[in-house]
């Protein structure tokens, strides 16, 4: 687990926005994590990804790094913010987009507004 921990951490401190998930943002391997990937890639976001399906430590080392259960994880400067279900509601309250802001995280604001227009 050490050196699962160690890629972890190095991943989650390398980049403002990285995203551990099933497959790749240009191949996701589930629903969850291609709606993550999805939102932050239509936003704009310049996010790392991290394909836990290639390493099963990482693929568990995640889990008991952030002491979440599930995949996807998004973390944002350092700090896990959750899995699919709390990323999808911060996108629809409008915090996604001020978290993004207060972290001096460059997304686009208009893609955004009509993520929410679109599931009024």
């Amino acid at each position: 687990m050490t050196d699962a921990k160690t890629t972890i951490d190095e991943a989650v401190k390398s980049s403002d926005v990285v995203l551990f998930m099933k497959g790749t943002k240009s191949m996701p391997q589930c629903g969850f994590s291609s709606r993550v990937a999805g939102v932050l890639t239509y936003m704009g976001v310049d996010f790392a990804d991290v394909n836990v399906l290639a390493d099963d430590g990482i693929r568990q080392g995640i889990k008991e790094y952030s002491d979440w259960p599930t995949i996807p994880q998004l973390y944002v400067k350092g700090e896990f913010v959750g899995g699919c279900d709390i990323i999808t509601e911060m996108t629809m309250s409008g915090e996604l987009d001020t978290l993004l802001e207060t972290s001096g995280v460059t997304y686009d604001k208009d893609a955004a507004e009509k993520i929410r227009a679109a599931n009024a």
